[in-house]
């Protein structure tokens, strides 16, 4: 499909100059193999639409015998999103889902009133020295999907739509944009996509969501004569006119979607509108009282602290 083509901010406007909101820079750590950014939760914002967790992992040069090793752990009241540029993960779950996910693929796994699941490196890949760059974000779940039943979707890079114009490549991960809908069923109304834009390229963001954000993976990109390089998450105020140009390649995530109904508490790995279901998940992973993962039961990862 195509996209009609947007018309920049007006340079020395302050109006059509002054469409992002808020420049995310994220908050670095290190988890032992690789660097992890998080640009949600921040200080200075919470979530963006639904998305609520937004960490990018590399890019890192994995040496043979290194890897992700993150062992089972509980969610309640969110989505997980797992996005992979290089590398590949291996997921297990308490549902018995059982799947390596390689780059361009999307996994969903809704949490709902509570799941466990594990991320490793498949023995394959630690054998050899390789690239891991990727995106986790967690969507909120609306009041009313909460405490639904566990589920996990999985969809491989064949299924997601792809809409390309003009040197823009977008890959829709989930939710509806520039004419096209994703697979995957989403618990409220959403977007979330990939994008390469190749030197000179433009791209308009529509204005059909209220919140709205860019994450800027890797490259450099300019709006209204501003340039936001590597590392950025972009929020815009709501129904203004966004062009985004690339003055050489670029890789973007495109997020956003309608406000929550209501404010979230987030605790560790669980996510609700009320604090007291945040305390009866504590207890129940402190007490065993999650399901377990199959082909993945002798080590889990204790409650902090």
């Amino acid at each position: 499909m195509s996209w009609f083509e947007g018309k920049d901010p007006i340079i020395g406007d302050p109006k059509s100059c002054d469409a992002i909101e808020q420049v995310i820079v994220p908050r670095a750590r290190d988890i032992g193999d690789f660097e992890v950014n998080r640009a949600l939760p921040s200080g200075k914002r919470q979530m963006v639409g639904p998305f609520i967790f937004f960490d990018q992992f590399g890019p890192a040069l994995m040496r043979i015998g290194q890897g992700m090793n993150v062992r089972p752990h509980p969610h309640i009241g969110l989505a997980t999103v797992t996005w992979l540029f290089d590398g590949s993960v291996y997921h297990r779950d308490s549902l018995g889902s059982s799947i390596e996910i390689a780059p361009g693929e999307l996994n969903w796994m809704t949490a709902g009133r509570g799941i466990v699941h594990s991320e490793r490196t498949p023995p394959a890949d630690l054998a050899r020295e390789r690239q891991v760059f990727g995106i986790q974000s967690w969507v909120a779940l609306p009041q009313g999907l909460e405490e639904q039943a566990p589920d996990f979707a999985h969809f491989g890079a064949g299924d997601l739509p792809v809409i390309q114009e003009g040197g823009v490549s977008v890959r829709l991960i989930a939710g509806s944009l520039f004419g096209s809908t994703a697979p995957v069923k989403t618990p409220s109304e959403l977007f979330y996509a990939e994008a390469g834009m190749a030197a000179g390229s433009r791209m308009p963001l529509p204005a059909n969501h209220e919140e709205r954000a860019v994450y800027v993976c890797e490259g450099t990109v300019t709006i209204a004569g501003e340039n936001f390089e590597a590392g950025r998450l972009l929020v815009f105020r709501p129904g203004d006119q966004i062009t985004i140009s690339a003055p050489a390649a670029a890789r973007l995530q495109l997020l956003g979607g309608e406000p929550m109904d209501g404010p979230r508490h987030i605790w560790w790995n669980f996510v609700s509108s009320s604090k007291e279901r945040i305390e009866q998940a504590k207890a129940e992973w402190r007490q065993g009282r999650f399901d377990i993962v199959p082909g993945d039961e002798e080590e889990f990862i204790p409650l902090p602290g």
